[in-house]
């Protein structure tokens, strides 16, 4: 059965509707994700609205290393991710990304959405980034696809939570009580 753009948006609504935020931001973020999700027409199609769901992966190693990449737009570190193409889940979008972003074959996340944050995108965009927890073997070689940021690295926690933004880091922090 093929799910449609509105069954993925009933689902993800579902599932950030059992989620609980670990801190205030993360709280305000699942609040403004959830009211959006019921005003916007189109929420994850990033053409239909300034504002629109992003996808997007905290990815852990076997050694409990954290996998960033240095955004090519931004110029910071941060968590492999990016936008909902047409037909994708959120989850599918994110195991997308990851492997453009960063080369690394990863299955969709078993569990949950793990931390939520809304953040100004590039180009004027109001990112309600939906972020997931996924594992990957740091055997495999970073390869990121041609167009992508080369600079992919694993770090440890402590490194990747310096390295990075706060909202970012809040969710480094959230992937390891998990783990």
């Amino acid at each position: 059965m093929t799910l449609t753009s509105t069954d993925h948006v009933v689902r993800l609504r579902e599932q950030l509707r059992a989620h609980a935020s670990a801190e205030p931001r993360e709280e305000r973020s699942l609040r403004r994700t959830l009211a959006m999700l019921d005003w916007l027409v189109s929420p994850l199609d990033e053409f239909a609205d300034p504002t629109h769901v992003t996808g997007s992966a905290i990815v852990l190693d076997d050694d409990g290393r954290v996998l960033l990449h240095r955004h090519k737009r931004l110029g910071i570190w941060l968590q492999p991710g990016g936008h909902v193409d047409a037909g994708e889940s959120c989850e599918e979008a994110t195991v997308r990304e990851v492997r453009e972003e960063t080369g690394l074959v990863v299955a969709l996340p078993t569990s949950g959405p793990l931390h939520v944050d809304v953040h100004q995108g590039p180009r004027g965009h109001v990112h309600l980034d939906v972020r997931w927890l996924l594992h990957a073997s740091a055997d495999h070689a970073l390869a990121p696809a041609p167009g992508e940021s080369q600079d992919v690295a694993w770090f440890s926690p402590a490194d990747a939570i310096a390295t990075t933004d706060i909202a970012a880091a809040n969710a480094i922090r959230a992937a390891v009580r998990r783990a």
